[in-house]
């Protein structure tokens, strides 16, 4: 699978700046900084979901894991 980098629609307008007028912070739309953290909880599924196909161990179906954790909180 190619996945092709894309420019991001995400650019702060505003920013907060230090004394020296360094930037050290940026203010985001509500919005914009949900987007952020769904793309960021995505991207930790791609990369939990690609280290466990590598490991090669054996996969189990979701259901039998559900039903293996609910046996162990016993």
């Amino acid at each position: 699978m190619l996945i092709m980098p894309r420019k991001s629609a995400l650019k702060p307008k505003k920013y907060v700046t230090d004394r020296r007028g360094q930037k050290i912070a940026v203010v985001l739309a509500i919005a914009d900084y949900k987007k952020i953290l769904a793309d960021i909880e995505e991207l930790e599924s791609i990369r939990a979901f690609d280290a466990a196909k590598a490991s090669g161990e054996e996969s189990i179906p979701f259901s039998e894991a559900t039903q293996e954790i609910e046996r162990s909180r016993k």
